[in-house]
């Protein structure tokens, strides 16, 4: 191949930014497409790659940039994200369609291999604990209870198995490489504040109660930085399909709140039990990752809690220059 020209849609977004450095290093040309128009900030992960502004909901902008860049390959992140909203807005219908266009546009001028961003979310909660790619029923197959169906498939999840059942059977038709990662549990710098990780270190660092639910769920968390690394990776190689990106570190939520309240040094500060857990969530949910590791071959970069303490490092750091910002001059 002449060189590997890589569209990343989404590339400001929490994970996107990290999937830049990891695709730089391993020899692509990467063009970031941000929304909004060229007065907004770029991310410091995007230096190196070249910038894009475009609506990715319009489709003559998708047009406009597919026809520009001509890419070898797409790592397609850009979605409706909100936390309080994503799961049910009716957004998520417009996503899958706006994607579903791009793919073919990408198709249409000459490109290879397409990845995009799934979810854990497709699994079917109230039927499985340990997530398999190949094995594990999704939450829209008909074996699903009626309870646990109405609780588990929500639009964002119905979407998102939409659009990974088009991408797979799109690739076949059209000989085109195709890859879908399923995102589990993740943290690191510049997630919403409102999240469960985010939430727990800025309380404590402004020496605030930090309430949580019991936490007696268990979980795997990834630095959003491998999960970046991760999605570049797979892009990357041969390997085709759904694929979970996640860790094999299991741990209950209280485990994880208790490590951060030791490594700040304020675990009196944490409220257990203080908020209700949300209803559908299963007590166990984690992922199998024996294709991440064993087919792609990929490892993380961070333990968990060497992620921790580079997370409560960038939440310091960020606290401390928004105080001094705030101080009268």
């Amino acid at each position: 191949m002449q060189g590997k020209r890589v569209l990343v849609s989404g590339a400001a977004g929490f994970i996107g930014r990290w999937s830049v450095p990891a695709l730089l290093r391993l020899g692509y040309e990467v063009h970031a497409v941000l929304t909004g128009d060229a007065s907004r900030e770029v991310p410091e992960q995007l230096h190196g790659a070249r910038i894009h502004f475009a609506d990715l909901l319009e489709e003559a902008d998708i047009d406009e940039l597919i026809s520009e860049i001509e890419p070898t390959h797409l790592l397609h992140f850009a979605w409706i994200a909100t936390p309080g909203k994503y799961w049910s807005s009716a957004e998520n219908f417009r996503w899958a369609a706006a994607s579903e266009h791009m793919l073919r546009r990408f198709c249409a001028h000459g490109g290879s291999r397409a990845m995009m961003a799934g979810s854990c979310a497709e699994y079917d909660w109230s039927r499985v604990e340990i997530c398999d790619e190949a094995l594990s029923p999704l939450a829209n197959d008909k074996g699903a209870s009626p309870a646990g169906a109405a609780a588990v498939l929500s639009p964002y999840a119905a979407c998102k198995i939409a659009l990974q059942t088009t991408l797979a059977e799109f690739g076949r038709q059209e000989n085109l490489s195709t890859a879908w990662g399923r995102i589990f549990f993740q943290f690191g710098p510049h997630e919403h504040p409102d999240r469960l990780v985010p939430s727990v270190i800025r309380n404590l660092l402004l020496n605030r109660e930090a309430p949580c639910s019991h936490g007696r769920q268990v979980r795997s968390f990834l630095h959003v930085a491998d999960v970046g690394a991760a999605f570049a990776a797979v892009l990357d190689s041969e390997f085709e399909g759904p694929v979970n990106i996640g860790s094999d570190e299991r741990i209950a939520l209280a485990d994880l709140v208790e490590r951060i309240g030791r490594q700040i040094g304020r675990p009196d500060l944490l409220r257990l039990g203080t908020r209700p857990a949300p209803p559908h969530e299963p007590l166990l949910l984690v992922p199998a990752i024996h294709r991440l590791r064993d087919e792609v071959r990929w490892r993380p970069r961070f333990t968990l809690n060497e992620g921790l303490s580079d997370t409560i490092a960038w939440w310091r750091n960020r606290l401390l220059d928004n105080a001094g910002a705030a101080r009268p001059g």
